[in-house]
């Protein structure tokens, strides 16, 4: 194996990838601090260490004398990445100055206004939270650390006093003590995918993103996200155009890009986040509907990157056939049976399952992603709602006393007027 490539992440999202690098007859190195990383056990060499150790993660990079650095799907390990390959003098599509754009919320929300990106309204606000501060901010209004990721200290909360008394927990664990007020959006929810190309936008992807209900003054959970979006027709043109401004401001010319944003026919589009990698859990579904490869991409953009151009070209994100992956979130109980989940899971219409709990134990937010995850097989969006009512129907994990642990999932719904798929 001449060729060696340097992969920061070990989840299980980067499994295909280190399959792929082997099968190209490329040399795997995966490295970062969890010794128990699936995609470690599919590599040529790993490293067991904490991704934010850029000198010694650089150091290792020039001993294996890789040809490039890789990752996805993480802003924490995006930032470790441009940061290692700086210092270990490989390629990366960014360099550390226009990290700020992507990674500070504060840095991200000015440029937007520089270009006149529209967004939800917001402040930035200390522990003491002056009424003169918010002007004409209504409630309720989502609360965002400035530094964190995650969805960690993210809220909805309702008025100045429940903002003063939930301060502290809210930007525990972040380097400053300011956040950011954030009108809440009612409108629909979408995240894109793209790929950056000599300074060229190339849509990969376009989902529509749904909510749930969760605990009392949290967001609303993630439960289902859909390729092709229902409403690519009201989104497509003006989305592309917004990270066309944003990459020209950033002077990113290559690589991984990604946004979430919201849409309501009365307002347009407003942004939510943009990101310089693509979002984890659900690239697999482009590749379902279209059969275009992340993974191959990434590959390529080290190894082959002259093919790139006509992988772009020849791919169309108005897909024919649609594909979901579905998310199940639960309350911070301990599982007493997975026996109907597993039943559940076992459904023809499911391609791909996670569990991630065993009977036993307790579920704890954020350690781990979620309770359990589906991706079902690409068909067309009728199969794919009809499907999902079912799953989102008999999907259960009690406790020990017989309630329900997971939250009930509800599937978004779509007038007509609205919905409608036409190539572009």
């Amino acid at each position: 194996m001449n060729h060696r490539i340097f992969i920061l992440g070990s989840s299980e999202e980067f499994i295909q990838l280190v399959k792929l690098s082997k099968a190209r007859g490329i040399c795997t190195i995966v490295c970062d601090g969890n010794p128990d990383g699936p995609a470690k056990k599919e590599a040529d060499i790993v490293y067991d260490v904490d991704v934010r150790s850029t000198e010694k993660i650089a150091e290792i990079c020039r001993k294996e004398r890789v040809d490039g650095i890789l990752t996805a799907f993480s802003d924490l390990l995006l930032e470790c990445m441009v940061k290692i390959a700086a210092k270990a003098g490989l390629p990366c599509y960014l360099i550390p100055e226009q990290l700020k754009f992507y990674r500070d919320k504060s840095v991200m929300k000015k440029m937007f206004a520089s270009l006149d990106i529209p967004t939800p309204r917001y402040v930035e606000t200390g522990a003491d939270c002056s009424p003169d501060l918010l002007g004409d901010l209504r409630f309720p209004v989502v609360t965002k650390p400035l530094d964190r990721y995650g969805s960690r200290g993210v809220l909805v909360l309702n008025s100045l006093e429940e903002i003063r008394s939930r301060f502290h927990e809210i930007c525990a664990g972040s380097e400053t003590e300011k956040i950011l007020l954030e009108e809440y959006n009612t409108g629909y929810e979408f995240n894109l995918m793209a790929w950056v190309n000599n300074g060229q936008v190339f849509v990969l992807g376009i989902a529509d993103r749904e909510k749930s209900p969760g605990e009392t003054h949290s967001i609303p959970v993630c439960s289902r996200n859909v390729y092709p979006s229902c409403l690519m027709d009201h989104v497509y043109q003006d989305a592309k155009r917004i990270l066309e401004k944003v990459i020209r401001f950033t002077g990113q010319q290559d690589g991984e890009l990604s946004m979430q944003f919201f849409w309501h026919p009365d307002r347009g589009i407003e942004v939510c986040e943009i990101a310089a990698r693509f979002l984890g859990y659900e690239h697999e579904l482009i590749e379902f509907c279209s059969g275009l490869s992340i993974e191959e991409l990434l590959l390529n953009s080290v190894y082959a990157p002259e093919r790139i151009p006509l992988m772009l070209q020849e791919h169309n994100p108005f897909f024919d056939k649609s594909s979901a992956v579905l998310y199940f979130h639960g309350r911070e109980r301990e599982i007493a049976s997975l026996e109907s989940a597993e039943k559940c899971f076992r459904s023809p219409e499911i391609s791909q399952s996670w569990i991630f709990y065993r009977q036993g134990e307790q579920v704890q937010e954020f350690a781990r992603p979620y309770v359990a995850r589906c991706f079902l097989h690409a068909g067309t969006r009728e199969e794919i709602d009809r499907a999902t009512d079912r799953i989102f129907a008999e999907m259960s994990i009690p406790d020990s006393s017989g309630e329900e642990i997971l939250y009930r999932n509800v599937r978004t719904q779509y007038p007509d007027i609205l919905t409608s798929h036409k190539e572009k």
